[in-house]
């Protein structure tokens, strides 16, 4: 059997969309793969640039409609952004694996985080592996949002070790599981796709992270009203959206972090930071620090 591989190269902020549309038409995932810039032959390097994604098309009785149907699902994002042409080449089945993850590389994040696909050993022995499968849509570590919002953990594990964290809006369960490996205890991870739920389990078996992961189907409302373990933690991390943010706020939000604690948001664009900002202020949190990537920002809050 022969495969189509179907490429767009887009901005990150476009990158999941299109990848969002790719995974309905592509039976064995989707990847997203990102340049890295190099300073000199000493520099670690450092993801940067527009994000390729890639999806492989069965060759069967059935390519052209679904070719069809994936055009047309691109024409209608195109209508709320523009999204250039789909290149499309032709895969011969027994290079399919190859083809898929020889564009996936370890993506350093901070000074002590990897991000590695699942099947790669780490290059880096003095850094922290996170294993992920990139044949998810979403959370591989390649957005700007993931980045930022690690790299605000990793600042925060910095000034003081880590106890408990409640991770809203889990999705692969990248944070929870940066989270235990930066030190944790226990952490929470909340979603209210059980899609999501499921593949944040997946990752966690990959990194051989147990019962100090507790997982569930909820979001804010649910950790409130005691459907989990702990209602609060001296860290919480969000990488939703801005407009989700801000309704979580009027949610309880605030109250899942502790006296004296810190809440990391991303998934903000850079001219919604203040809107977010206010809201946070008005339940008595206050901006700590903020980090931007091209349109991108995530913020650091205190209680």
């Amino acid at each position: 059997m022969n495969w189509l591989e179907v490429s767009l190269t887009v901005n990150g902020e476009l990158a999941e969309s299109v990848a969002d549309v790719f995974a309905r038409f592509a039976p064995n995932g989707v990847m997203t793969e990102q340049g890295v810039k190099f300073l000199d032959e000493e520099d670690e390097g450092t993801a940067t640039g527009p994000i390729t994604v890639r999806a492989y098309l069965e060759v069967n009785e059935q390519l052209e409609d679904t070719r069809q149907k994936l055009e047309e699902s691109l024409f209608y994002l195109g209508m709320i952004t523009p999204v250039p042409t789909p290149t499309y080449k032709q895969i011969a089945d027994q290079n399919w694996m190859e083809a898929w993850k020889q564009h996936y590389k370890p993506i350093l994040i901070g000074q002590r985080l990897l991000i590695l696909p699942a099947w790669l050993e780490s290059p880096e022995p003095t850094r922290i592996p996170i294993k992920i499968d990139p044949g998810m849509a979403f959370g591989t570590g390649t957005h700007p949002t993931t980045q930022l919002c690690l790299e605000l953990m990793e600042v925060s594990t910095d000034h003081s070790p880590l106890s408990t964290v409640i991770d809203v809006g889990c999705g692969s369960g990248i944070l929870s599981i940066a989270a235990l490996k930066l030190g944790a205890t226990k952490v929470l991870g909340v979603d209210i796709d059980i899609e999501s739920v499921k593949n944040s389990r997946e990752n966690a078996d990959t990194n051989g992270v147990g019962e100090e992961l507790l997982l569930g189907q909820g979001s804010v409302t649910e950790v409130l009203s005691g459907s989990f373990q702990f209602k609060s933690a001296p860290l919480v991390v969000a990488n939703i959206l801005a407009p989700i943010i801000i309704r979580l706020f009027d949610a309880g939000l605030a109250d899942l972090v502790e006296p004296n604690g810190e809440i990391i948001l991303s998934g903000i664009l850079a001219h919604q930071a203040e809107n977010v900002i206010t809201a946070a202020e008005a339940r008595g949190l206050k901006r700590s620090d903020q980090r931007q990537i091209a349109d991108w920002v995530a913020i650091s809050l205190k209680r």
